[in-house]
């Protein structure tokens, strides 16, 4: 009898014991998003000029990810889009400072639902629907800091012990203005590599050297906090990503749809799921993918209203193909737009059906140093092809680009005598995908709310339209997009 006793409680307690390490064995997540990063300003991803150690051994002891797209280059609408798995127009939030109705179901909240601890760190930029899926919110920057990170370490310290956790940690990095920064000087302006399209002057070095001090602060707090998962001995079971929500804030970057608008650096590392090292992915993923490889990760059910697919097998085999192809969109951010873009494994396509603009980019990139020698140098006369393209009026309303040959899309093949016929394939799945996800070209688009010349360096006196505060109609409104679940062409 004491036998029988003996085996039986031995039994309950391994039950007991299995149940419990089942809940705590579920995958940690870690979400690192920058802001305002280009996808090759990390060591990792080749640019030697900035200081990244803590990213670059993430990488290299990770997967690197060389073609992520984000669904947009403007930062709230990207934000809302990873954190739904949802395109910008089918969150109803696709222009810059909106936000999807208060039923929108994010990721977060499905994990809290699920047993995660989930909390949000740093900057939000997202609806009151999101806030409803994390467990803590700390967005206030007196306690974040100036660069968003200052509670990150914390975060690790407070969080119970006893759940698995999902934390969205959100810097203010690399964000213009530049701000008071610890790191500044880390990086000499006078050795400073200039990118053909932008002029090789003394703003410009000094605005791209404040720039990546920035991005070094955010990489030195991404080192504290591997170090606290480290103390915790929960650094092998936390999947890491480090991402970024659109492209460097500079004219050429940010609000385009060309690669440095709206390809994202991304790293996974995830020690529990892939052992080996330094391994390169370049198959395509969008970043609606996130959430539903997250949920999947943390073995949930898939989500319907995700239109993005789980790439789990990529973390498993870095090698095998995943889309064929992405998608993103550009709708007003500070300024009157509508773009909408299609990328396969070889070619990018842009339609743009506001050619009438130019793209010299967002308010914050015409106020910069930089944009100020681009100028400078129009005036003057002294402006190549590349950097001026900014200014070109009426631009292309078709754009296709080769990009093994182009890498920042200079060489628009719609204007060549001989266009590949890929440029047929492309516009028929970016037709397929407009129509199939209900986005369409509203009549009345949001209007400029600033003037496109700018008094510089004075951001308290902007100059504003009469248009300023004026909302038009939101891209898929009228088609009710918030509800249609449909994937597009994949």
């Amino acid at each position: 009898m004491k036998i029988k006793l003996f085996l039986l409680f031995t039994f309950y307690f391994l039950f007991i014991s299995c149940e419990k390490l089942d809940e705590t064995n579920k995958p940690n997540v870690i979400i690192f998003i920058a802001d305002d990063i280009s996808w090759d300003d990390f060591g990792c991803y080749g640019n030697n000029q900035v200081n990244t150690p803590n990213i670059d051994l993430l990488a290299k002891n990770g997967i690197i990810f060389n073609n992520t797209y984000l669904t947009t280059s403007s930062c709230s609408p990207s934000r809302n889009s990873i954190i739904t798995g949802r395109y910008p127009h089918n969150t109803g939030a696709a222009e810059l400072h909106t936000s999807p109705p208060i039923d929108m179901i994010s990721f977060p909240e499905i994990l809290k639902d699920n047993g995660y601890y989930t909390l949000q760190a740093g900057k939000f930029h997202m609806g009151e629907y999101a806030k409803r899926g994390f467990s803590e919110v700390h967005d206030d920057k007196k306690i974040n800091g100036l660069g968003g990170e200052n509670y990150w370490e914390k975060a690790i310290l407070n969080r119970p012990k006893e759940k698995p956790f999902f934390m969205w940690m959100a810097s203010y990095d690399a964000h213009r203005t530049w701000g008071e920064n610890k790191f500044a000087n880390t990086h000499n302006p006078d050795k400073i590599i200039v990118p053909d399209y932008l002029i090789d002057g003394d703003l410009t070095r000094k605005d791209l050297a404040d720039y990546y001090d920035e991005i070094t602060r955010f990489d030195f707090h991404i080192g504290k906090v591997i170090e606290k998962l480290k103390e915790q001995n929960v650094f092998q079971n936390t999947l890491i990503i480090v991402m970024s929500d659109n492209g460097r804030p500079f004219p050429h970057s940010k609000t385009r749809l060309n690669d440095q608008g709206v390809k994202t650096p991304f790293i996974i590392h995830y020690p529990n799921i892939n052992e080996s090292k330094g391994k390169i992915s370049n198959s395509l993923i969008s970043s609606i993918d996130i959430a539903p490889t997250i949920i999947d990760l943390a073995n949930i059910n898939p989500i319907k209203s995700f239109q993005g697919l789980s790439f789990k097998k990529l973390l498993i085999d870095p090698n095998k193909k995943f889309r064929n192809y992405v998608f993103a969109e550009h709708n007003w951010h500070d300024y009157e737009a509508h773009q909408r873009m299609v990328r396969d494994d070889s070619y990018l396509y842009i339609i743009n059906s506001r050619s009438n603009f130019p793209l010299t980019g967002p308010l914050d990139a015409i106020n910069s140093p930089t944009y100020i020698d681009l100028t400078n140098a129009l005036k003057n006369n002294v402006i190549n092809s590349k950097q001026s393209e900014i200014f070109i009026k009426p631009r292309p309303k078709e754009e296709l680009y080769k990009l093994n040959d182009d890498p920042y899309q200079f060489n628009n093949l719609m204007n060549k005598n001989i266009v590949p016929e890929n440029y047929i394939v492309l516009k028929q799945k970016l037709n397929e995908w407009i129509l199939t996800t209900g986005d369409n070209i509203p009549n009345k688009l949001t209007k400029d709310w600033y003037l496109k010349e700018q008094e510089q360096y004075n951001q308290s006196s902007l100059l504003k339209t009469s248009d300023f505060g004026i909302r038009g109609e939101m891209p898929g409104f009228y088609l009710n997009a918030v509800k249609n679940n449909n994937k597009g062409p994949f």
